[in-house]
């Protein structure tokens, strides 16, 4: 996930048309804000959304019911599934690196 540093510096400019100022001072006169504090919360409660909807994970209700019986009672690891543990401990052995406590025998 890209990540954007931020500088000291608490201003910001932009640069607008002027019929599109003219239309975030309406909105802002109507909301009784001045244009700063409008454009600001406008921003910010979009970025909480965009963000909220690029890292949330929404499922549908029988997604979810699924999910749920899936954790109380996981299924058997399949042979792939223990193949691949098979291979993963043998790399890490190989690379000098333990496995762990959280790694069971398949």
């Amino acid at each position: 996930m890209p990540r954007i540093t931020v500088d000291d510096n608490k201003r910001m400019h932009l640069r607008v048309r002027a019929e599109q100022k003219a239309m975030l001072q309406r909105a802002a006169m109507l909301r009784k804000m001045d244009l700063t504090e409008f454009v600001f919360q406008s921003a910010l409660c979009e970025a909480k959304r965009v963000i909220a909807e690029a890292e949330g994970v929404t499922l549908s209700e029988r997604d979810s019911l699924m999910l749920l019986k899936l954790l109380e009672k996981p299924p058997a690891p399949s042979a792939r599934l223990k193949k691949a543990l098979v291979l993963y401990r043998k790399r890490n052995e190989r690379l000098g690196l333990a496995c762990g406590a959280d790694c069971e025998s398949p």
